[in-house]
C-alpha cells in the first residue's frame, strides 16, 4: 500500500460554485512533496490539512474532521472504464491517491501512517457537490457518484509531520466495529434506515454524521 499521487489545489474562479467569490480548490494537481501536514482548526475556521493546498468554501469542506480527503487509484481507474476518460490523480478533488488500499471499505477510526510521521484518521465518505458534477463536467454526476456508493475518505490528522509521493502506507489501528466508509455513506445519503448502525464507530465518526445518526434513534428508535 502507498501514497501513489500526492495532489493540492489553487484558488480557481468557475462560474459552477455558490461559494460567495466563485472560488475552488477541487482541481488538484500531482507535487512530489515534501509537503507538510496537519491539523487545520475546526470547520468553518480551519481549511485544509495539507499546507499549500486550497479550500475554499470552508462552509462544507475543511476544517479538523475533513483535513484530508483520499481516494484508490483502483476507484478511478473503474470510472476510468465508466466515463471513457483518463482521470489523473486528484481528479476527484482528493489529496491522497492511494494505491493497494481499500479506501471506502476502510472502518471509521480506521488510523494510515504515511511515510515515517504522519499518522491520519478515517471520520466519514465525502459527499458529492454540483462544484465536483461542473468540476468533472459530467451529467448526473451527484446521483451517479452516489449510487455507486465508493466515495472516498475524509480523515483528521492524529500525528503530523511530511509526507511525499510514493510514501508507504500502513494501516495501525482498525476498530472492531463493522462501520466502513461505505456504510456511513449509504447510510447518510440512500439508505438512511442504516443510521442506527453507524453509533458503533462513537465519536471518531465525523461529529455531524454521529448527530444524525442520534437524531435518528432519537425519532425512530434503533
Amino acid at each position: 500500500m502507498k501514497l501513489l499521487s500526492l495532489n493540492l489545489g489553487r484558488p480557481e474562479s468557475v462560474p459552477y460554485t455558490d461559494q460567495a467569490e466563485g472560488l475552488t480548490g477541487i482541481d488538484k494537481q500531482p507535487v512530489a512533496g515534501p509537503v507538510r501536514v496537519a491539523a487545520p482548526g475546526p470547520k468553518g475556521v480551519g481549511a485544509s490539512g495539507l499546507a499549500g493546498d486550497a479550500v475554499c468554501d470552508t462552509r462544507h469542506h475543511g476544517g479538523n474532521d475533513q483535513a484530508v480527503y483520499a481516494m484508490a487509484r483502483e476507484d478511478l481507474d473503474g470510472w476510468e472504464r465508466e466515463l471513457g476518460r483518463p482521470l489523473a490523480g486528484g481528479s476527484f478533488g482528493e489529496n491522497l491517491t492511494t494505491e493497494g488500499l481499500d479506501v471506502s471499505g476502510a472502518r471509521i477510526g480506521e488510523r494510515w501512517r504515511i511515510g515515517a510521521e504522519v499518522v491520519l484518521e478515517v471520520t466519514c465518505g465525502r459527499i458529492p457537490c454540483l462544484t465536483f458534477q461542473g468540476h468533472l463536467g459530467e451529467q448526473r454526476w451527484v446521483k451517479r457518484f452516489t449510487a455507486k456508493g465508493a466515495p472516498g475518505a475524509y480523515l483528521r490528522v492524529v500525528r503530523p509531520g511530511e509526507v511525499r509521493a510514493g510514501d508507504p502506507i500502513e494501516v495501525v489501528h482498525r476498530p472492531a466495529h463493522d462501520v466502513t466508509v461505505a456504510l456511513q455513506f449509504r447510510a447518510v445519503t440512500l439508505e438512511r434506515t442504516l443510521l442506527p448502525r453507524l453509533l458503533a464507530a462513537g465519536e471518531a465518526l465525523h461529529p455531524e454524521a454521529l448527530a444524525e445518526a442520534r437524531k435518528y434513534v432519537e425519532k425512530y428508535g434503533a
